[in-house]
């Protein structure tokens, strides 16, 4: 069977979780896997653009580098990424021929579509310099946490998937930064509700942490905000590159912005038309990002959520940048989504609100979402 046949069989959304499953699969391979240790990024928001910036300056000094991250918008191979580029489709069925001789039929029955994701990547990238390895949702329980760590980087945390992780800052915090390795750089951004359940994680874990900002210095700096201003990055943006720009000087190179060209990753404030941007941030985390970064601009917002999803404070931030709310409607399979309670929710925060038509050129559009919404829209509406 090859690889899109098997994923087919594979849901991408569990209502539980089996913890187990994985670290006994992992323990059964164990000894056939060749990856280096890996650095491990954890967070909320900011997970992938911090993952790419790195594997980016680690390439733009020569060396082979590896990126694991999820979930992808077109294609499965998005989430694969390596010497500069999404990995092959041959590239991806020769690992999963090579993963399927090494699971017994067990595992094969059983494995969860990100579960068997990241033993793909752990094959793709067995010969790589440098392994970025980007958690799912969680740190504690998640699929990435049992590779040996060369460095823990977290990104903000903040409420989402709070029916798995914890129905607080506090617990989600601890269940990601639990996964804490005996080195870790943490984002400036940070809440400090997170970063002192970290120094407390790190002492009992005699694990040595920094914020970014520790380990830059003031030339550091200076040339991570000419690289901002060169290519426009929003303030999320700055923090997550000088997070990655962190890591390599904690990795002992010596990065160069300067030969760094722009951030190679889809649906990240991403202008996809002239009056079209896109981002994926999904939560009030990224909502309040995106409201940031484009206030005091209005936008017709192309909204949907799926309906366990904190909607109606990701509207209540963005309504200042809001000129109306489009609502997309669109099928999904796996969760249901917040269609029918958009209106209300509108209707109560003062919003104007309708269903999305098209794309016209007179407006600004902020299509802000999941990245199955973003998937949906892109496909059927701009192609």
């Amino acid at each position: 069977m090859n690889l899109n046949e098997y994923l087919k069989n594979k849901p991408i959304f569990y209502k539980k979780i089996d913890y187990d499953r994985m670290p006994r699969a992992f323990k059964s391979i164990k000894n056939s896997l060749n990856l280096p240790p890996i650095i491990h990024i954890v967070g909320t928001n900011g997970k992938g653009s911090t993952g790419r910036f790195l594997a980016q300056i680690c390439e733009s000094l020569g060396y082979l580098v590896g990126h694991y991250t999820s979930p992808h918008i077109f294609k499965f191979n998005e989430r694969f990424y390596k010497n500069g580029q999404i990995i092959s489709d041959d590239e991806l069925e020769n690992a999963h021929q090579i993963l399927q001789n090494l699971l017994n039929d067990e595992f094969k029955n059983t494995l969860s579509y990100f579960e068997y994701a990241t033993f793909l990547a752990a094959i793709l990238f067995e010969k790589c310099d440098f392994v970025i390895f980007e958690a799912g949702m969680g740190g504690e329980f998640d699929a990435t946490n049992l590779f040996e760590k060369r460095l823990s980087l977290f990104t903000p945390i903040g409420l989402d998937h709070t029916e798995i992780l914890g129905d607080s800052l506090e617990k989600i915090s601890y269940t990601k930064l639990i996964s804490m390795d005996k080195f870790a750089i943490l984002n400036d951004d940070m809440s400090e509700i997170s970063i002192d359940i970290a120094k407390k994680i790190a002492i009992k874990k005699n694990a040595k942490i920094h914020l970014s900002s520790e380990i830059l210095d003031e030339f550091d700096k200076r040339e991570i905000l000419k690289y901002a201003n060169n290519f426009k990055l929003a303030k999320f943006q700055i923090s997550n590159l000088s997070l990655s720009f962190a890591a390599t000087k904690f990795l002992k190179l010596k990065p160069n912005l300067n030969i760094l060209g722009a951030l190679n990753l889809k649906g990240r404030l991403e202008r996809v038309l002239s009056n079209l941007i896109v981002d994926v941030g999904h939560n009030p985390l990224g909502a309040k990002a995106i409201l940031q970064s484009l206030y005091p601009n209005k936008f017709k917002l192309i909204y949907n959520s799926f309906l366990d999803k904190d909607y109606k404070s990701v509207l209540e931030i963005l309504k200042p940048i809001v000129k109306e709310v489009c609502i997309y409607d669109y099928q999904s399979n796996n969760r249901e989504l917040a269609t029918k309670f958009l209106p209300k929710v509108c209707e109560n925060l003062g919003l104007k609100y309708s269903n999305f038509t098209q794309i016209s050129k007179d407006e600004n559009y902020l299509l802000f979402g999941s990245f199955m919404l973003v998937e949906e829209f892109l496909n059927k509406e701009l192609k």
